[in-house]
């Protein structure tokens, strides 16, 4: 307990005095959005960063727990998307005075959900394009631009994103996505943070067999 005072997912400001950062899941309208505990932003309005998410695409944006979302990151929805089987890929539709009914759904790229897992950290001016699903414990670098799934606890940069490194090896990596350590209670996390913060990643390896055996 920091300052007498337990971590509360429903508080929009959790620096007390800074509202350039905000838990993102209270402040979420859209029910097409569904964002887990403790996920922030630094920013004060996260719609804001979800564009061209159209109601009649029905897509959904899905974040995990505990992400990291810097200053300037996009989420790009299926709506930003042109038809791509035809000559002109210009939305006629979309503006007044053309003589054009909207496409087939069948006719428009749809890539489906973009799913966010937990724990991710996502650097600033990133951009993620529609459809991306993005393991738990993933870095997204700065400036990069996703359009790929990203595996659990890998690392990409660059435009378009590559795979710099995964951050531990496969054994770890399983470990960890067996012990989902972001689903515990707050009592249980405040318990964690010597061993989830911990640089002797041997160590942490031996104490997390431990716990999920």
């Amino acid at each position: 307990m920091k300052n007498g005072k337990l971590p509360d997912p429903n508080v929009i400001h959790p620096i007390a005095g800074y509202d350039g950062e905000i838990y993102v899941k209270p402040t979420v309208k859209n029910p097409r959005i569904i964002v887990g505990d403790f996920t922030y932003i630094a920013d004060s309005d996260f719609e804001s960063h979800v564009t061209h998410h159209y109601e009649w695409n029905g897509d959904k944006l899905i974040i995990g727990k505990f992400c990291q979302i810097a200053a300037g990151v996009e989420f790009v929805m299926n709506g930003a998307n042109h038809q791509m089987n035809a000559v002109s890929t210009f939305p006629f539709y979309t503006l007044e005075g053309w003589d054009m009914e909207p496409p087939k759904a069948s006719d428009l790229p749809f890539k489906g959900d973009t799913v966010i897992g937990s724990d991710v950290w996502i650097g600033q001016n990133a951009v993620i394009l529609p459809g991306v699903h993005i393991g738990d414990g993933a870095i997204i670098g700065a400036n990069s631009v996703v359009g790929s799934d990203v595996d659990p606890y890998t690392i990409v940069v660059g435009n378009p994103a590559k795979v710099l490194r995964k951050r531990f090896d496969d054994e770890m990596i399983g470990l960890l996505l067996r012990f989902r350590w972001w689903d515990r209670s707050v009592d249980e996390i405040n318990e964690l943070i010597p061993l989830l913060t911990c640089g002797e990643l041997d160590r942490v390896r031996e104490e997390i067999r431990k716990l999920v055996s």
